[in-house]
């Protein structure tokens, strides 16, 4: 089997556990669900978050190309817009940041993207950091899958004896943003 024939058999697998894990009758207000695309617009995966009282679960599916195995920074964003042209630059910076990247303070700071020889991920956690009221304000939030790990700005003292420089207080070091999704 080809790496095309192969890609497009992952893609319509992934296509089918879209289409069985978000139900479009399961869609409410407590539900927000993100379709994620790369930049040249191909579908890669979708993001669930469901309310459960104070706490979110979030659920993660993707495809990414082969070669992306590994861990990528997976942050919820600012605004809900997931413009290519931008870099995805439009979905503004990670949810709950002021000014740097101070991890602690992030509600939208997420668990590593684990992504694996074949370029499939699952994900799935619970979080009491970011509510659905926080993503469904005024300019809406985005899921973003980034490049890179994220190192959640831990540079030990040893390695930056003035502590992390501003890429890394800004991204965690987790480069570009690979892939987006709008939250409705």
């Amino acid at each position: 089997m080809n790496r095309m024939t192969k890609r497009a058999l992952v893609g319509l697998a992934l296509t089918a556990s879209i289409l069985l894990f978000v139900a479009p009758s399961a869609q409410s207000a407590s539900t927000a669900t993100a379709v994620m695309h790369d930049a040249s617009g191909e579908r890669a995966g979708v993001v669930v978050l469901r309310a459960k009282g104070q706490r979110l679960t979030v659920t993660a599916r993707m495809a990414l190309p082969t070669g992306a195995a590994g861990f990528h920074g997976f942050h919820i964003h600012t605004v809900g817009v997931c413009d290519p042209a931008t870099g995805f630059a439009s979905a503004g910076g990670h949810l709950g940041s002021v000014e740097g990247h101070v991890h602690d303070d992030h509600a939208g700071d997420m668990p590593s993207l684990l992504v694996q020889e074949d370029g499939r991920a699952t994900l799935a956690f619970e979080t009491d950091r970011a509510m659905l009221d926080q993503i469904f304000d005024g300019d809406g939030a985005a899921v973003i899958v980034h490049q890179g790990a994220d190192n959640f700005a831990n540079i030990p003292e040893r390695y930056a004896p003035n502590g992390p420089d501003a890429t890394t207080l800004n991204t965690g070091d987790a480069g570009a943003r690979l892939l987006c999704g709008e939250l409705r």
